[in-house]
């Protein structure tokens, strides 16, 4: 396949990607009135953990649990399922639109963390996306309005998790398979969230709520998949400007379930955080290729 190939290839494994990521999302918004959050966040992780491990063991073998950081792996999956915690408890009491669009702003937020912590060096215009990006984020949370209210601030806490989960994931992927990091993720998070789950565990009412729990695990593991296998066919500053369609699904999805439309302020900076966070995605391409260019000279 040819390198153009690829990339269309990697762009639409990335778009299905995030349509499983919204499906997931809406999914988790309808049971969480019924069902108990840990309950919920433990079927998500073990049908993932159960469903990557008899797709990958018989391929692969035990070797692909072969890892060089086994620390960071565990740290790594309690990442990402504190992230997974405090989304479900966000969808809980916010609408799928909103909170996708605040959760958007996790590229900008790691540009942050690249700043601080790495001592990256930062543009002036990649500092006015950011800014924008978060003033994006205060228009939908709106602190001291009428509609604001304590859990609005819960997708920061996620945005701050994922933040560190993505450096974190940057930093490993040098060093390890893509498949095993996956592996290990849905087993950190199925064993963490057991410890809690005797004491939430309960019978469903309906075949349907179970139904719907097995419909999230398998939204999570198959658009975590589609996304490995497509930052296998392009680089990530191609596939970042169309991951924002995860906010048009996301909408898509509230509006086919709850009938839910974002009030004209929540649009105003669901937009502002697209299109910064795929200003910052076209800047990346731009300061690459500007890099790229005197080494071809």
């Amino acid at each position: 396949m040819s390198r153009p190939r690829h990339a269309i290839a990697g762009i639409a494994l990335a778009v299905a990607a995030v349509a499983c990521f919204g499906a997931l999302d809406t999914t988790t918004k309808f049971v969480s009135t019924s069902v108990p959050l840990l309950l919920a966040l433990w079927c998500r992780y073990a049908f993932q953990a159960v469903a990557t491990t008899i797709t990958v063991l018989p391929m692969r073998g035990m070797s692909v649990l072969r890892t060089r950081n086994p620390r960071f792996q565990w740290l790594r999956g309690v990442l990402l399922l504190t992230s997974s915690l405090l989304a479900f408890a966000s969808l809980k009491y916010m609408p799928v639109g909103e909170f996708t669009a605040i959760m958007m702003i996790a590229p900008l937020a790691i540009t942050v963390l690249a700043a601080t912590v790495l001592r990256e060096h930062v543009s002036p215009l990649r500092w006015m996306f950011v800014a924008g990006g978060f003033a994006g984020t205060l228009v939908i949370i709106r602190p001291g309005g009428d509609a604001f209210q304590w859990a609005s601030l819960l997708p920061l806490g996620v945005v701050v998790s994922n933040s560190w989960f993505q450096v974190l994931t940057s930093k490993m992927a040098r060093t390890e398979d893509p498949v095993t990091m996956h592996l290990y993720t849905g087993w950190v998070g199925t064993l963490v969230a057991s410890l809690g789950l005797p004491f939430v565990w309960t019978t469903l009412p309906h075949w349907w709520l179970w139904a719907a729990l097995c419909f999230m695990g398998a939204m999570g593991a198959i658009g975590h998949f589609m996304l490995i296998l497509a930052y296998q066919r392009a680089p990530a500053a191609t596939l970042t400007p169309y991951l924002y369609a995860q906010i048009g699904f996301a909408m898509l999805g509230g509006w086919l379930v709850f009938s839910h439309v974002p009030d004209s302020w929540s649009m105003l900076g669901i937009v502002t955080i697209a299109v910064c966070g795929a200003g910052g995605a076209w800047l990346t391409v731009r300061e690459s290729r500007l890099v790229m260019e005197p080494l071809e000279a």
